[in-house]
């Protein structure tokens, strides 16, 4: 019997579900993984690890999980599938595939991925092989995670900001550059309970341990809340009221930084116009945080020396998030806190590595302008939405839905569908996904789990790998970092290996020069001076060197611009909180408070049917989206899908602590296990997205109780911003409680 070794890696799903970088390291003993620890000389999280990733021998063993490639024999939702090698599938798909691309084209195919695995960059490249400009995050109304922030903090400032917690630092908190942020606004977020995009939560808790002092901005009591000097409890979708209430306190009371505004800022006296239309009475009547509040967070903002934001989905999915996002960048912009010590630090791609098309330039980058250029002739929503054209290369997810069924201006007849749940997930207007989905005529999904979109789509499923099954590499800003297999289990293979293969036979001629993967994953490293075994050798990570990528006050140091001179990548060199970008887009320059779609005020005779105003989608240590839960050791601990009722709403309704109820709309109706909390405000309800059953039935008509159990079958869309990023309504729809029976 071989004796156990340690082996370490950096993990970007699948298996711990999340968007990466932690440091991790795995025993294996006899070739099998024995168990998972953290790694304590990893920067990135310095040893902790997450209940999902120490349950990964239990994922990754399951007996239910997909270790071969399948093909459905029967009709679709049967739930009959079969075995076939890896040869068949290949050969299947290829020959599918190309028949569509011959008699309609390539852009008749969809790329569809959800979130979490490194995905972007094995989908991308598969799907420009192909020739499809239609990549997208499927079903997500508005690409409404994340992408509404990006593009509003790449228009407005040039780059991407978020808070520094020393992540950029070798030495993290212990170098003496480094100081933390004396006030942080954690703004729809809470932290303790997720990693979110190149961002390790807990890093707020080490700043908390170091001296600073939270504002929290959430509809919900959390840990978080309860620690915070002040808890803005606003009304679901009305953040960016409270943005420009904030920006009026700040500007009319003379708190912003002179110095830095008169420097670096442009547009300030528009924008200190425009915050005339958001007096303190107002914004407390809109978000229902009382005025004196609001004030005093803001002064407490604005008086920091060192002050910080952190975000969270919620803004994504406001009423014209892009403007939401825009309102809260002006807030640490007028404050001065761009990347400087303990502020918004300016967060680049490490070593200025790509590993997908996170922007337009990266795009560039990556394939080329002419390739650009081509793709925005046929993508999906480019020619609807200047700054769906312009930021990055997504296809606009609602559109793509809607043309599945008019065939309008061309037909999809095709779907790759890869690590997304699309129905047990992200989809709002799940049931109408389904339909539109069915009707293609060939669809393939990748995946780990059969699950509601396997079901009752797949004509393909094709097994991929976790992250301790795979080689990978990760640039997602600090630290540049390599994914390194350990083990195998039964024939799964990488979602880097399954695509690279099928990019070379739908392409062969622009991917001849990668004889193998790793050739292109040096390629990849290029910028870095790095291969892939290099890398490996050097410990399999590597902070920024001082530069463009590493803070501070790049900005002043000519570090930012393309020419070298000082300033901001943007037009003017400056900040632009009148942002030219947006005004070129035709869209309003200055940032701006839009209503809910659905609200009291909005629609006062469905909020007299629906008196509640449904939150969803918070996250749990315990499930990534609508993962994990056939796990038993994460199952146990929150076995049931659960809607957290405020006791005055539980008596209007009579429901009892631990009952059955229904949360209905004019969509349909979902199953929830009531748990009456204060941890919500009366009128507000609140509950998880994602919820399928496996231990359900698989096939038609029950699919795994989706459409029991799948808070998006009431959600409705599409999206409603005017930039066509953002405004899924998941935080904001109206809903009622109905007892089981009724």
């Amino acid at each position: 019997m071989d004796a156990a070794t340690t082996y370490r890696t950096v993990v970007w799903s699948a298996g711990a579900g999340c968007h990466g970088g932690c440091g991790q390291k795995l025993v294996v003993k006899d070739g099998r993984l024995a168990q998972v620890e953290g790694d304590e000389d990893n920067p990135w999280n310095q040893g902790r690890a997450c209940p999902r990733v120490l349950a990964l021998t239990q994922y990754m063993y399951h007996p239910d999980r997909i270790t071969r490639p399948l093909k459905r024999v029967g009709a679709r939702g049967e739930g009959r599938f079969e075995p076939i090698s890896w040869d068949e599938a290949f050969d299947t798909i290829e020959k599918r595939l190309k028949d569509i691309r011959e008699k309609h084209g390539a852009e008749s195919v969809v790329f569809a991925q959800g979130t979490g695995r490194d995905i972007g960059g094995p989908l991308t490249f598969l799907a420009y092989a192909y020739g499809s400009p239609n990549w997208a995050q499927l079903g997500l109304s508005g690409q409404s995670c994340y992408t509404p922030r990006l593009g509003s903090m790449k228009a407005v400032m040039g780059d991407f900001g978020v808070v520094d917690c020393s992540q950029f630092l070798e030495k993290r908190y212990d170098d003496p550059q480094w100081q933390p942020p004396e006030v942080i606004i954690t703004w729809g977020q809470h932290p303790a309970n997720g990693c979110p995009d190149a961002f390790f939560g807990h890093w707020i808790i080490d700043c908390m341990r170091r001296g600073s002092k939270i504002i929290a901005v959430d509809p919900r009591s959390t840990w978080t809340t309860a620690r915070a000097a002040h808890h803005l409890q606003i009304r679901p979708g009305t953040d960016g009221a409270l943005a420009m209430g904030m920006l009026n306190v700040i500007i009319n009371e003379d708190l912003y930084d002179h110095e830095f505004v008169d420097k670096w800022v442009h547009g300030f006296a528009q924008l200190r116009e425009r915050v005339q239309q958001y007096p303190l009475e107002k914004v407390a009547a809109i978000t229902e945080a009382p005025a004196e509040q609001i004030a005093a967070a803001a002064r407490m903002f604005a008086g920091a020396k060192r002050g910080a934001i952190h975000w969270g989905v919620p803004i994504d999915m406001c009423a014209d998030s892009t403007a939401v996002a825009h309102a809260i960048i002006c807030l640490w912009t007028i404050t001065g806190n761009i990347d400087i010590p303990g502020g918004q630090v300016i967060a680049r791609p490490s070593h200025g590595v790509s590993t997908y098309p996170y922007s337009t330039e990266e795009l560039v980058q990556l394939y080329g302008e002419e390739l650009r250029q081509r793709l925005m002739k046929k993508r999906i929503g480019a020619d609807a939405y200047p700054m769906v054209r312009d930021f990055r290369g997504w296809a606009q997810p609602d559109m793509v839905i809607d043309q599945m069924f008019t065939g309008k201006p061309y037909p999809i007849k095709g779907a790759w569908i890869q690590t997304a749940n699309i129905l047990g997930g992200q989809a709002a207007r799940a049931k109408f996904h389904f339909e539109a989905l069915n009707k293609m005529e060939f669809v393939v999904v990748v995946d780990l789990f059969h699950n509601p979109t396997t079901m009752a789509l797949a004509d393909i499923v094709l097994p991929a790998a976790t992250f301790a099954e795979k080689d990978s590499l990760r640039a997602w800003w600090a630290p540049l970092s390599i994914i390194q297999k350990r083990v195998q289990v039964g024939e799964c293979k990488s979602d880097w290996e399954i695509n690279f293969e099928l990019a070379r036979r739908f392409d062969p001629e622009s991917t001849k020069r990668w004889a193998t993967l790793k050739d292109l994953f040096d390629d990849r490293l290029r910028p870095a001076g790095l291969t892939f075994n290099e890398m490996a050798e050097q410990g399999g990570w590597k902070m920024p060197p001082e530069g463009p990528f590493k803070p501070y006050r790049r900005h002043e140091r000519g570090l930012l611009r393309r020419d070298g001179k000082p300033g901001f990548s943007t037009s003017t060199g400056k900040v632009e909180v009148y942002c030219e970008t947006f005004k070129s887009w035709d869209l309003d320059p200055l940032p701006y408070y839009r209503e809910p779609p659905q609200s009291a005020t909005s629609t006062p005779e469905l909020f007299e049917k629906y008196p509640l105003v449904m939150i969803t989608g918070a996250r749990s240590q315990l499930y990534f989206h609508s993962e994990h839960r056939m796990i038993p050791w994460l199952r146990e601990k929150m076995p049931d899908p659960l809607v957290e009722v405020h006791p005055e709403t539980a008596v209007r309704y009579g429901v009892q602590d631990g009952e059955w109820v229904w949360l209905e709309n004019d969509m349909g109706r979902v199953k929830r296990k009531a748990k009456i909390t204060r941890q919500v405000k009366p009128g507000h309800v609140h509950t998880m997205h994602g919820w399928w059953l496996p231990e359900r039935e698989g096939k038609a008509p029950d699919l795994f109780g989706v459409w029991e159990y799948q808070i998006n079958t009431i959600v409705p869309g599409p999206q409603c911003s005017k930039s066509g990023f953002g405004g899924g309504q998941y935080k904001t729809t109206l809903c009622r409680l109905a007892k089981m029976g009724q």
